[in-house]
């Protein structure tokens, strides 16, 4: 058994949980922290019969009201999951944050493999790499067609002005945690908030798409799990296509929007490929694309740099540092934010 406390969790209180809300769980519980993303917190849990969960939390500190919501990400799952949309089955919710300092959810563990960095990309041949890559889109595309009404979700958020609204709030997120000046972040809002594209029908948004957010099988390649609903929301979904491509990392860019960029080895389509193949499966019009990758790597420059001021709080308890080239690729995304606006006339 972890000792009776590990950061972010309270050992026995969350075990005691976990007996009154899961039948047939076996303490001791063992926790280990999951590697992997800039936001909520993730445990892996298992307990003395080799069952495995999963635990989300929010990252350690002060939080801003609406922030990390986890019972609005355990919702999303929870009503995504007798859809075709794959994700992990939900066990329960806690509101209560004296049992642990926060609220959190619990999911049944999904087997698979995250491609997260080289070395996972290096578990699978470079046939699977494109399966995964395939699958990743028809993925978006299966979750772009779902009905938000027929899944309980058409009140998950306004349907109108999503883009709008979207900028606003990614501009006050920037006013209000930003470390200094960078003139090009707000140019790049007032371009983006006088152009934005007529929007069709709105779909449900998963608003962080990318390929270390999704579990796949690391035989066939295709996705098992799509994680990390915390952005979810009702809106545009060529706005998830546009983030798409801002993570979609190619040989040779120059500014990469993650530390790590695993769809660079080989095996993996190019970013036309990839949005000629949603394209296809969706049959949407990515007339406008140049306008929403603009958007998404605007928007990952300010969540960044949130992402950095959280680090450097002690948010995520000790790392190991890397966290700090953040501070120079912030500039470097809205630079390139800036010029893909400009090529695209906005």
């Amino acid at each position: 058994m972890t000792s009776t406390r590990t950061e972010g969790i309270d050992v026995a209180s969350v075990t005691a949980w976990f007996e009154r809300h899961v039948t047939g769980v076996r303490p001791p519980l063992r926790f280990d922290v999951v590697a992997g993303g800039h936001s909520n917190l993730t445990y892996r849990v298992e307990d003395n019969a080799g069952q495995r969960f999963v635990l989300r939390r929010p990252p350690l500190g002060e939080l801003a009201a609406s922030a990390h919501d986890m019972e609005r990400e355990h919702r999303i799952m929870g009503a995504l999951g007798p859809s075709a949309v794959p994700v992990p089955e939900m066990v329960g919710y806690c509101a209560e944050p004296t049992v642990t300092g926060a609220p959190f959810y619990v999911m049944r563990w999904v087997d698979g493999l995250v491609l997260r960095d080289a070395a996972s990309v290096g578990r699978v041949d470079e046939a699977t790499r494109r399966a995964a890559a395939e699958s990743l889109i028809d993925t978006l595309a299966g979750l772009h067609a779902v009905e938000p009404d027929a899944v309980g979700l058409g009140d998950l958020g306004r349907r109108d002005g999503y883009v709008e609204r979207l900028i606003r709030r990614w501009r006050r997120q920037w006013d209000t945690g930003r470390r200094r000046e960078l003139p090009l972040i707000e140019e790049v809002g007032d371009r983006l908030a006088a152009a934005i594209p007529e929007a069709g029908p709105a779909r449900i948004v998963h608003g962080d798409y990318r390929l270390d957010n999704v579990i796949i099988d690391p035989g066939d390649g295709a996705v098992r799990a799509v994680l990390d609903w915390e952005l979810c929301t009702l809106g545009d979904p060529l706005a998830d296509v546009g983030m798409l491509m801002v993570y979609w990392t190619e040989p040779g860019d120059l500014v990469p929007a993650l530390l790590v960029n695993p769809t660079a080895e080989p095996g993996f389509p190019g970013r036309k490929e990839i949005a000629d193949r949603y394209a296809a499966v969706s049959g949407r019009d990515l007339g406008d694309l140049d306008y929403y990758v603009a958007l998404g790597t605007w928007k990952v420059a300010v969540i960044l740099e949130g992402v950095y001021n959280r680090y450097a709080a002690g948010a995520y308890g000790d790392t190991d540092g890397a966290w700090r080239r953040f501070d120079d690729i912030i500039p470097a995304l809205a630079e390139r934010a800036h010029e893909i606006a400009r090529q695209a006339g906005r």
